[in-house]
């Protein structure tokens, strides 16, 4: 059967170990549980937090095809996503993704797919609000991202 996905996209901060611990209780013969939490970085202690903007409606609806491309590449148990908007502070979670899968590969890769695609696909915005208390700029596409997403197209068919 195939997993119905989780997506949230919230301004609370999300308990990573509960989020965890439902996945686990309310899922059958799991054998591997992979989480990935974004953080917020001081970036050296310039940063004082990040501001997120999303198109309400518009992220959740990309999220969840996001998700379900997952979920129809990988035999998973379970998959969950949340993302924070609004001011973040560093050290707070900004995402987190948890894969459930009878096997660690399935896991691993459909994180790191969710992963790769949020950062290139999903209508978020952030700006810097930096420690000397003035409101930096947007933060700008990575083409790093970019070449992270361009990974998965086509393997599918490997």
């Amino acid at each position: 059967m195939r997993a119905t996905p989780d997506i949230r996209v919230q301004a609370d901060p999300f308990d990573a170990a509960r989020e965890c611990a439902a996945i686990s209780a309310a899922s059958n013969g799991i054998g591997a549980l992979v989480t990935f939490t974004g953080l917020c970085r001081n970036e050296g202690g310039r940063l004082a937090a990040l501001e997120l903007q999303h198109y309400a409606g518009m992220a959740e609806a990309q999220m969840r095809r996001i998700a379900d491309e997952a979920c129809d590449r990988w035999p998973l148990d379970a998959l969950a996503v949340i993302h924070r908007h609004g001011l973040i502070r560093p050290g707070e979670g900004i995402v987190l993704v948890i894969a459930a899968a009878a096997h660690r590969r399935a896991a691993f890769e459909a994180a790191d797919f969710m992963m790769d695609y949020l950062k290139t696909s999903a209508p978020f915005w952030k700006r810097e609000h930096l420690a000397d208390g003035t409101l930096g700029g947007w933060v700008a596409a990575n083409e790093a991202d970019d070449d992270a997403t361009a990974r998965w197209q086509g393997a599918a068919d490997r």
